[in-house]
């Protein structure tokens, strides 16, 4: 089992902004205000497109398939109510540069992702909606 121990998140002394470490990595910025960095949630959204990207590329790479870019963009839906929590998220996953007969091993590599690779996402609400598009290859 992985631990996170040696986390710290400091409260910089000005307005909503907190940086952060997760052992000895690299320091990061939180703000609620959004001034020095995203926001909490923000965050949380940009782990889950890390995760799956990370997780699609290195299963794209494993089957051997050619690409010369991998983009995801999302749009999220937050409850209006708090807590605000993700209601429904919509990632646009793109690759550039890869050949059309390469198209269900993308989907196979989001798939497993989504099913069982992309431990962001698992942590998220079992309620939470996911909606994947693949923009076409360029």
């Amino acid at each position: 089992m992985s631990s996170f121990k040696g986390s710290l998140l400091r409260w910089t002394g000005s307005g909503n902004s907190f940086q952060g470490q997760v052992g000895s990595g690299p320091t990061t910025m939180l703000d609620g205000g959004r001034e020095t960095g995203p926001s909490p949630m923000d965050s949380v959204l940009l782990g889950l497109m890390g995760c799956m990207g990370i997780d699609v590329l290195m299963v794209l790479q494993k089957s051997r398939v050619c690409f010369d870019d991998l983009e995801i963009a999302a749009d999220a839906e937050r409850a209006s109510e708090t807590p605000r929590f993700f209601k429904r998220v919509t990632l646009f996953f793109k690759v550039a540069g890869m050949a059309d007969e390469d198209n269900p091993k993308l989907q196979r590599a989001i798939d497993l992702s989504v099913e069982r690779y992309c431990s962001v996402l698992h942590s998220l609400r079992s309620d939470l909606e996911l909606i994947i598009e693949i923009k076409g290859s360029q």
